[in-house]
């Protein structure tokens, strides 16, 4: 009864009647929160929704409470895992994805010199020690200057600063495990466009960084804490780390135990991370490689190119007879593919290609794969006709990878494009998915036009929808309205899904269903719900 009554104060968000429960309540509910957390299950959106405030309430304002209770204690640490694990944020800079913005107006160089101050010391002078901390970034024009900017604000705390130059933001991941450095630091704004930037922190076992630890740095930058300069001899320096960027390009091609000799393969770079990198793999494992879109000039990164503009890579790869071709953002975390007839290969079939050859020789952890809710219905029903099982998250690579640490699955991730790997990579990596594809066509000997064959997809429509306030949107009632008016219009035969970007004040609206008319009609009953929370132009 305690239970229920805790459960159904939850969903209706009774923050306050919670708050003044009894001592012998408030261990239950921990109980109940506990419980809730170490499993997983999907009514943990309400304690990502609560956020903080449930964990200050709870763990906080409650302190007393914990000292003679067990539960209390264990659903503290089941919220901590929780937080770090990305399943619950409270986050007011750092987003889904790092903190972002325009660059010098939602993201300044006095950003980006705090957060070096921060992490040189919490990783350095707090520890008594001198932290070791390398910074890769993409190749928009604004980089340059957040590199300068965490460069000083790294030394000026005391750490040294070991500098990849342009690298794809896994290649930092693989190379804070493989140097033993404290932590990474990526700047980019992945597939934003060039006047946008962003921060991303990776942590020393090449995750992304914990929560607490980005808690902290955003109370250092709204000016709640201070920390001490460095002086003397323990002033850091700046190191050129050009060797890591070399042993990222080596480790790339050591795990590949086959050749690509006689295999003609495109590759669209936009302009980005990848440039320095892609060409030199698929050389060494002897392709005749076709690369496009491989001169980045600080303003040119995702324009008109890359994964998020694939009909440019399409028409390359059909004029010049190729057999595969590759696309990459502008951090080159993420790839969707070409097959031979210029037909695109997105992340659902990406999935599907290579878990159903994983699962054949017996090396997809549990038969399962990690997609999010965005997954396509043709790709799920495909996934159980070859008998493989998956667990769908929220959307975000985060929440793949922490379902797939949680629950021991090696292989998920998303419709963009951002695959994981989990026995090789901690993160998603545009060139490592390339390479797996390859694998795949090599082992099975077929063309990727035959392997995706047996995914029938459903059209999708996808709209963006540039917003003021995200949050109004989301809980606008008119807006579920809409939503609850257009499911019943595709009666049972498609879905609506409106979620809010992690990263840009977009709202997406993606509709589904067994026709193009039917998408179309349906979607067009939410975005004219949308049109009065627009944000002017």
């Amino acid at each position: 009864m305690l239970k229920s009554l805790v459960f159904d104060a939850l969903v209706c968000g009774w923050r306050k009647r919670l708050f003044l429960l009894s001592s012998k309540q408030e261990s239950a509910t921990a109980w109940l929160l506990y419980e809730r957390c170490a499993s997983g299950v999907k009514s943990l959106h309400i304690c990502r929704r609560m956020g903080a405030r449930w964990y200050h309430v709870y763990v906080t304002a409650h302190a007393r409470v914990a000292a003679r209770s067990p539960w209390l204690r264990i659903a503290k640490a089941a919220f901590t895992r929780a937080v770090s694990n990305g399943r619950i944020s409270s986050m007011k800079y750092f987003g889904t994805d790092g903190f972002r913005g325009r660059a010098n107006e939602g993201l300044n160089v006095d950003h980006a010199f705090k957060i070096g101050r921060f992490v040189g010391w919490c990783y350095g002078a707090r520890r008594g020690k001198k932290a070791r901390v390398i910074i890769g970034k993409d190749t928009r024009l604004s980089s340059y200057m957040f590199e300068s900017a965490l460069v000083s604000g790294l030394v000026a705390s005391g750490a040294d600063a070991y500098m990849l130059h342009v690298i794809p933001t896994p290649g930092v991941s693989y190379e804070v495990v493989d140097g033993g450095f404290d932590c990474g630091v990526m700047i980019t704004a992945s597939h934003n466009p060039y006047t946008d930037n962003g921060i991303k922190l990776v942590n020393h076992e090449g995750y992304k960084m914990d929560e607490d630890v980005l808690e902290l740095i955003e109370d250092y930058i709204d000016g709640k804490s201070e920390v001490p300069l460095a002086t003397g001899e323990n002033i850091g320096c700046t190191v050129d780390y050009m060797q890591g960027r070399n042993r990222y390009i080596a480790s790339l091609i050591s795990s590949c135990g086959f050749s690509l000799q006689g295999m003609k393969i495109g590759l669209d770079c936009a302009n980005g991370s990848a440039s320095s990198v892609a060409r030199p793999v698929f050389d060494a494992l002897g392709a005749e490689t076709h690369v496009i879109n491989n001169a980045p000039n600080g303003y040119n990164i995702n324009v008109a190119c890359g994964s998020t503009h694939i009909e440019g890579l399409q028409r390359f790869v059909v004029e010049n007879g190729l057999d595969i071709g590759f696309a990459y953002d502008g951090d080159a975390d993420r790839c969707l593919a070409v097959d031979e007839r210029g037909h695109l290969v997105d992340g659902d079939l990406i999935l599907y290609v290579c878990g159903t050859y994983l699962n054949k020789y017996g090396r997809l952890a549990k038969s399962t794969v990690v997609p999010t809710v965005m997954g396509n219905f043709g790709f799920f029903r495909a996934l159980e006709a070859a008998g493989l099982n998956y667990e769908k998250t929220d959307v975000g690579d985060k929440y793949v990878y922490a379902c797939m640490r949680e629950n021991g699955y090696n292989l998920g991730g998303e419709q963009s494009g951002h695959i994981i790997f989990g026995d090789l990579a901690k993160t998603g990596d545009g060139i490592l998915t390339s390479l797996r594809i390859m694998e795949v066509l090599r082992a099975e000997r077929e063309k990727l036009s035959e392997l995706t064959r047996p995914v029938k997809l459903y059209p999708q429509q996808l709209v963006n929808v540039r917003v003021s306030d995200k949050d109004a949107v989301m809980n606008g009632e008119d807006i579920k309205a809409a939503i609850a008016q257009a499911e019943e219009y595709l009666e049972g035969n498609g879905r609506v899904f409106v979620r809010a970007s992690g990263t840009e004040p977009l709202v997406r609206v993606l509709t589904e269903a067994p026709d193009e008319k039917l998408c179309t009609e349906a979607g067009a009953i939410v975005l004219a719900a949308l049109e009065k929370y627009k944000l002017d132009e």
